[in-house]
């Protein structure tokens, strides 16, 4: 599947995002290094270090994966979604699916009931299992 990504104005999220990410991966590092150095060995261990990169790797690609899909709904570029942006982008992929369903998807997306979805919000709910 692919997605139409652009560059919007939301993207500004992404940097603050990225940065806290930075943060915690390098309190993280720092926490496993400390475990390293007071068993006297040099790094980490193999499997360690590719548990860790595995997961940082996995983490990064669900994020550009959701901030794509973001950006295609996005067509406005408006840093938000609107219900006619639900409308376009579900006519485009599923267009049997009923107006009434749409509606219903974006009213649960829309948690704080003010006719806008943004990233973050659109964010909860993609990674909701």
């Amino acid at each position: 599947m692919m997605y139409r990504a652009q560059l919007c104005t939301a993207d500004e999220e992404r940097i603050v995002t990225d940065l806290e990410k930075c943060h915690f991966v390098t309190l993280e590092t720092d926490m496993m290094m400390a475990g390293a150095v007071e068993n006297n060995l040099p790094g980490l261990p193999l499997e360690q270090f590719t548990a860790l990169m595995s997961r940082r790797l996995a983490a990064q690609d669900r994020y550009d994966e959701i901030r794509q899909i973001f950006s295609a709904f996005d067509a406005r570029c408006c840093g938000f979604l609107t219900l006619d942006d639900f409308k376009r982008a579900f006519a485009d992929v599923t267009p049997h699916l009923p107006e009434q369903t749409v509606t219903e998807a974006f009213r649960e997306v829309d948690r704080d009931l003010d006719g806008h979805v943004s990233f973050k919000d659109f964010e909860i709910v993609m990674r909701h299992e």
